[in-house]
């Protein structure tokens, strides 16, 4: 018998998202609000789309070239 795999979500929950990012959902849903990342809602909840955050990473990926790179502390 050959065991069948079922299919990759295509849509996942905040609290999915959030981690798959790693992220907070706070995080999560600033970036949400401010337009940087698309939702999904199906009534009243909330989905986010695998494919919206490959483009989001990709996006941020070519923006965070543009950024001064983070420096050490001092302590």
């Amino acid at each position: 018998m050959t065991a069948t795999q079922a299919p990759a979500p295509l849509l996942l929950t905040c609290r999915e998202a959030a981690a798959a990012l790693q992220v907070c959902e706070k995080t999560l849903w600033t970036l949400t609000r401010d337009g940087k990342l698309p939702a999904v809602w199906i009534g009243r909840s909330v989905r986010y789309s695998v494919d919206d955050l490959r483009r989001f990473i990709e996006a941020s990926k070519a923006e965070g070239s543009r950024h001064e790179p983070l420096r050490a502390r001092r302590t």
